[in-house]
């Protein structure tokens, strides 16, 4: 049965792309079909991410608006198989994006892949409110910083009222920082009201792979990457332990 899952945050800055490229990446690996959809309309960077910026041609508003077929415009990844991607459009639409087009296309999506990760803008705009719609499962990503954690809130607080299963991924977490602050990972989950789905730490890889157009899983073994699959493992209902940061 094909999983739907909205990955979003409060705030810019979180990580959110480079967590939905890292967990679509080991979904893949795993051996799962699984498809990316960028929903940050005229902000996109997962391409990026993902390495796949000179293949995308065709975005998720033309399939919408069938001006061609999802088959068409998703772009399989030429070093992960089972990979594809889905991106936004660089420019903001003119007419309001229709809800009951983006239900259609993941009803199709559905057909073709096991996971679709739907990677939300920051904030409660349009994009948000297209991924969300048919979401099965939903993800908000946070850092440890109060004005994180307070955005984070409120996004939870809206997505309860669309999505079922809501969990809390904590990215960019450096140990150092939070005991000079004297707060804990339980501190950011009684916050937000979330279950913990995973600790991301703060990698200088994750920064390093997306500017050179290289999926951080095929160049790293530690640090995020493992995080990454943690996480993964988890999401698919696996035992996977927590990372221990120090």
């Amino acid at each position: 049965m094909s999983t739907a899952i909205v990955i979003t945050s409060g705030k810019g800055g979180t990580g959110k792309t480079s967590l939905t490229g890292g967990l679509g990446s080991c979904l893949a690996a795993l051996g799962k079909r699984v498809l990316c959809i960028d929903m940050d309309i005229g902000l996109r960077n997962l391409d990026l991410t993902l390495g796949l910026t000179d293949r995308v041609l065709m975005d998720f508003t033309d399939v919408l608006q069938e001006r061609c077929t999802l088959e068409r415009a998703a772009v399989a990844h030429p070093d992960i198989r089972g990979l594809s991607l889905l991106t936004a459009p660089i420019f903001l639409p003119k007419a309001p994006l229709s809800q009951q087009a983006m239900e259609q296309m993941l009803r199709q999506a559905r057909e073709r892949y096991d996971y679709i990760l739907m990677d939300s803008p920051a904030g409660l705009g349009e994009g948000f409110r297209l991924a969300c719609c048919s979401a099965d499962r939903g993800i908000v990503v946070s850092t440890t910083d109060a004005s994180s954690l307070r955005d984070a809130q409120r996004t939870a607080g809206v997505l309860r009222d669309k999505v079922s299963r809501l969990h809390l991924v904590v990215n960019r977490v450096q140990p150092r920082l939070l005991r000079q602050l004297g707060t804990t990972i339980d501190d950011a989950m009684d916050t937000t009201g979330l279950p913990l789905l995973g600790l991301v730490p703060e990698d200088q890889q994750v920064m390093l792979c997306a500017n050179l157009g290289r999926p951080l899983i095929l160049y790293a073994n530690r640090g995020a990457a493992i995080a990454y699959l943690n996480i993964t493992r988890r999401l698919m209902g696996e035992r996977a332990p927590l990372m221990r940061l120090r």
